[in-house]
């Protein structure tokens, strides 16, 4: 009995042995087989396509209407105004008289100059004739050439003093002329800053006139985009007061120097056919469309930086390429492409940290304009 039990056990232990064998011999076989790949799922990007209209240059500008010429008009002598013949709008024809200043002291210095002209007149007759007697008496040898030449000089002295007092005389009556302000061209009034009783200095713009050939757009552009501006741009203005009429127009004017406060740069658009009911004043938007520059927008988030290097990731035929690029400045949140991109090429603009050099990826963008 002892036997068969020692028998039993034996077998027992044989088996366990067996099965422990087998497992660490399954274990060990397991772990030095290669496993079959997984198939890795393409990545999902972000992606935009290059529209050609990205290359024209576009910006609207708030403007407003202006006269082409626009001039400042003043007295050219000091005075008290007594008297205004024009105001705000009305149409003037050259030569019209628009404001009027007090003449009285004016006139008392033209009175002055013209006395001060006769008595030098009245000394040049008698310089004259004193000269002419002695010059005669001279030729008679009645008197010597010392006394003749004293007449003469003194002849010659009257003769400067009355150029002097006549010179003197035009002024103050030039002076009279200026106490009249008259316009010098035909045109409208734009603004008057001087009133009756005011008293205004040489010189000090009262009334604005501007002339009746030709308005203009003036708008105010940034220093950064000034730039991209040129004489001869095409425009289209729209006139918000005339329910959004329309009107095409070129840049006429760009100035060189920015204003001290605002930093922005002065541009004229001359308009080719301003609306009738276009009045000085008026807002406007102006739609500027520079020359085509050769350059693509695309967001910061799609530049891939190695060193000096300026990438981009494409996607060609399903699969990620990286192509150099050339990046000239940024516009808000997008970079200036100048070179590298095409119309039409797909460019990744998200995801980029995920992707590998001929990747296969997976698309979800739309075309960017």
């Amino acid at each position: 009995m002892s036997a068969n039990k020692f028998e039993m056990k034996k077998s027992y232990w044989i088996l366990l042995g067996f099965i422990i064998v087998a497992f660490i011999v399954y274990r060990v076989v397991s772990i030095f087989l290669d496993k079959p790949a997984e198939e890795r799922v393409p990545p999902v990007v972000r992606t935009m396509t290059v529209d050609e209209t990205r290359r024209e240059n576009v910006a609207s500008y708030p403007g407003e209407v202006r006269g082409k010429y626009e001039t400042g008009l003043s007295f050219q002598v000091s005075g008290k105004i007594i008297r205004r013949d024009v105001n705000l709008g009305d149409a003037v024809k050259a030569g019209q008289v628009l404001m009027e200043i007090d003449p009285k002291d004016i006139n008392e210095k033209l009175r002055a100059a013209q006395a001060a002209h006769r008595a030098a007149a009245t000394q040049a007759l008698l310089a004259s004739e004193n000269y002419e007697r002695y010059e005669s008496l001279y030729r008679q040898e009645a008197v010597s050439t010392m006394v003749r030449d004293q007449y003469r000089t003194q002849h010659e002295a009257a003769e400067a003093q009355l150029a002097e007092a006549a010179a003197n005389l035009s002024a103050a009556e030039n002076e009279m002329s200026y106490t009249v302000l008259v316009a010098d061209h035909d045109g409208s009034i734009a603004a008057i800053t001087g009133e009756v009783g005011q008293v205004v200095a040489a010189g000090t713009p009262v009334i604005t006139m501007v002339q009746d050939d030709g308005r203009e757009i003036e708008i105010h552009v940034p220093e950064n985009h000034v730039g991209a501006i040129h004489p001869g741009d095409p425009a289209t203005i729209t006139f918000w007061a005339l329910g959004d009429v329309t009107a095409h127009g070129r840049v006429s004017e760009i100035s060189t120097m920015a204003d001290s406060v605002t930093r922005t740069y002065k541009v004229r658009v001359a308009v080719d056919s301003f609306p009738r009911d276009a009045r000085l004043g008026m807002t406007a938007k102006v739609e500027l469309r520079g020359k085509e520059s050769g350059s693509i927008l695309v967001p910061q988030s799609a530049i891939y930086q190695r060193g000096d290097v300026t990438q981009v990731w494409l996607v060609e035929d399903g699969k990620a390429r990286l192509r150099d690029v050339k990046a000239s400045s940024y516009e808000g949140d997008k970079v200036k492409i100048t070179e590298g991109l095409n119309q039409g090429d797909i460019v990744v603009t998200g995801g980029i940290n995920k992707i590998a050099e001929g990747e296969e990826v997976r698309m979800e963008g739309s075309v960017f304009k």
